[in-house]
């Protein structure tokens, strides 16, 4: 009895892991694939990132989410230099033009104030009806005014 009892153990332990292993195989076989990822995120908009050079400072802006859908239409700011103190309130400094050059200010600026390098968030109301393009208009950074357009239609 005791030859049987094992003999049951050890089928139950070979069934029982090779249950385990086709059950990770299936739940690997349904996992959606890089290139299926791949297609469901590039569905959503990607927006190209802006890059200004000038006055020693250099600021990249890449649009996030700017879509009838958004609550927010957010765009994150890049800002490097080793010459010009970003210190700027950047609530005051940037306003978002639509196509009948009608401003908006931003609602917040999520993000450090000062340094060489900076980088945060600029979050504004969405605009309806959405425009057919907008610019991103900064001001304060070098002494000059930086222009950022992106065509929404």
């Amino acid at each position: 009895m005791n030859k049987s009892a094992i003999i049951i153990l050890l089928l139950a332990i070979f069934i029982g892991g090779f249950f385990i292993l086709y059950q990770n195989r299936s739940t690997e076989r349904n996992a959606p694939t890089t290139s299926q990822t791949d297609q469901k995120t590039s569905t959503k908009q990607n927006w190209e990132s802006k890059t200004d050079d000038q006055a020693m400072v250099i600021v990249t802006v890449t649009p996030i989410g700017i879509s009838p859908e958004s609550e927010e239409w957010k765009f994150n700011v890049v800002m490097s230099t080793h010459s010009v103190e970003l210190d700027q309130d950047m609530i005051k400094s940037v306003v978002l033009v639509d196509v009948q050059g009608k401003e908006f200010k931003p609602l917040n600026w999520e993000g450090p104030v000062g340094g060489h390098h900076r980088e945060g968030l600029l979050i504004f109301n969405p605009i309806t009806p959405i425009p057919k393009f907008v610019e991103l208009k900064i001001s304060g950074i070098g002494d000059v005014i930086r222009s950022f357009n992106w065509q929404l239609k």
